[in-house]
């Protein structure tokens, strides 16, 4: 059974019992006239009775949270597959479609223009940081 379902089962029955409860002090402190005769109501019903009632709450959140079933594990690529290359972002506005020569991610693109004398940072793929 999914810890989801437990949760909110159990949520659910915490509240309805925090219900009664309640319900239970209720009657009995209105049949008393005096503070002092009310009080083992409040007590012993009326607080326990609270506390179920925000106990069921946040076990049944808490159910609404998880995810109903767990997630299928998708299959395994086979090993001899290749690794795409990662590749640099496409140029575009405001990006500088300008690379050093020997920059592995842009090695074959078309976009790519040599840089020619501009000085440019290494990226953290051409140099790792830290050194």
């Amino acid at each position: 059974m999914p810890t989801s379902r437990i949760l909110l089962w159990s949520g659910l029955a915490a509240a309805a019992g925090g219900a009664v409860l309640c319900a239970l002090g209720w009657y009995g402190i209105s049949g008393e006239r005096f503070a002092e005769r009310q009080l083992p109501y409040l007590a012993s019903c009326t607080v326990p009775g609270a506390a179920l009632i925000v106990a069921g709450a946040v076990l049944a959140g808490a159910a609404a949270l998880l995810p109903g079933r767990p997630p299928e594990p998708r299959p395994a690529e086979p090993e001899e597959t290749p690794r795409r290359p990662r590749t640099a972002p496409p140029a575009g506005p405001g990006r500088d479609p300008r690379a050093r020569p020997d920059c592995p991610l842009v090695a074959g693109k078309p976009e790519a223009v040599p840089a020619g004398d501009a000085e440019l940072a290494p990226c953290p793929v051409c140099e790792p940081w830290p050194p």
